[in-house]
């Protein structure tokens, strides 16, 4: 277990200088999950994704590849694209001067610019943003010269290449508004230690007990919890939403996997579906969450198919996450909270990943412990 003991001071999940600080040297540098690619199927097809006060365009090119750009012309700096999603012709141009943009981000036409002396359309495309595409998830990184996808997501590999995530479709999309702090809500999914009190559905399908974590010091962190006897997967009645997918091996049909990836992506591997959650911070108090369930396309295809066993299982269960951890944010505002010990059993990972935070910050010590 990490050095660190006890939770995080109340400035932490509170304070706007903090959270400013948090954006520049995380949300800004890290590897940002930002949802799958299947979003942007055809030529042409974006979507924005903002991060802080960033605005990136992720857009599929004429080429068939994906790219990623700073969301401003490079004329005055104005913001190009407002519509969340939809699809460019084959260009993309600024609504204030007309500058226009290939979907390479080249600069393909400046109105009157015959009469700009020097200009070096080479030398103006749209900003690039690092963009990375792992088992069907999109990845972003803001910094200029990122290390590679790889090196952040390293320990999930042959762990989750067996449920064939690159094929695996959306079949339903969930958007929340959370009144916490982003970190209490990767925390609260780190543990089970809560999970007798506030999900008793959840814990008759899958013990709180049963977990057994296989990662515990890192940017990833998870492992699995087992299936209770007579469950199949977690749904309402305990049962398939789908056939278990094929891919998978005979020891998965038993269990559920957990995997937090640091700092936006939490991860979660069942026998017939995947769920994964993306975290966007809005403030220092307030955190928009994206959920989304994945399904074979075959199962998919089928007359009789339905996800709602799946979803409404989880959105009962997301959102007595979210009303705990909202509590939670009401808790640390006030002035008799003081950093509680982590249980050093079922609360670990909450420790190493407030490690993580801290290391990433520069605040190692807290004076915490």
């Amino acid at each position: 277990m990490a050095s660190n003991t006890n939770s995080l001071p109340g400035e932490y999940f509170t304070s706007p200088a903090i959270h400013l600080d948090e954006l520049k040297n995380i949300f800004y540098k890290r590897w940002l999950c930002i949802g799958r690619a299947e979003q942007i199927a055809s030529p042409g097809d974006y979507f924005l994704q903002n991060i802080g006060d960033e605005s990136v365009i992720v857009v599929r090119g004429q080429d068939g590849q994906v790219r990623a750009f700073f969301n401003l012309c490079r004329h005055r700096g104005t913001r190009i694209c407002t519509e969340e999603r939809g699809a460019f012709s084959k260009s993309i141009q600024c609504p204030y001067h007309a500058w226009t943009y290939g979907l390479d981000g080249s600069l393909i036409g400046v109105p009157d610019g015959h009469s700009m002396e020097g200009l070096d359309k080479d030398q103006l495309g749209l900003h690039p943003v690092s963009i990375e595409e792992w088992q069907g998830f999109l990845y972003i990184n803001l910094s200029r010269d990122p290390s590679p996808l790889a090196e952040a997501i390293g320990p999930l590999a042959g762990r989750v290449e067996r449920w064939g995530l690159p094929s695996l479709r959306r079949a339903s999309q969930i958007a929340y508004d959370v009144a916490a702090n982003w970190k209490l809500i990767v925390e609260n999914y780190n543990e089970c230690y809560h999970c007798p009190i506030i999900h008793p559905q959840l814990n008759e399908l899958s013990n709180y007990r049963s977990g057994t974590d296989d990662l515990n010091h890192g940017t990833v962190l998870g492992g699995f919890m087992m299936l209770a006897e007579g469950s199949e997967s977690m749904s309402l009645e305990g049962g398939y939403c789908a056939p278990p997918l094929d891919t998978i091996e005979e020891i998965d049909l038993s269990r559920v996997y957990y995997y937090s990836v640091f700092p936006n992506m939490l991860l979660s591997l069942h026998p017939d579906y995947v769920m994964f959650h993306t975290l966007w911070p809005q403030g220092p108090e307030r955190t928009r969450i994206v959920c989304e369930w994945l399904f074979s396309p075959d199962a998919m295809s089928a007359p009789d198919f339905s996800p709602e066993s799946a979803v409404a299982f989880w959105d009962e269960t997301n959102r007595q996450d979210w009303h705990v951890c909202e509590l939670s944010q009401m808790g640390v505002r006030s002035m008799a909270y003081t950093p509680g010990p982590y249980h050093f059993w079922h609360e670990s990972l909450l420790a190493e990943f407030d490690r993580q935070v801290l290391t990433a910050l520069g605040r190692e010590n807290t004076g915490a412990d």
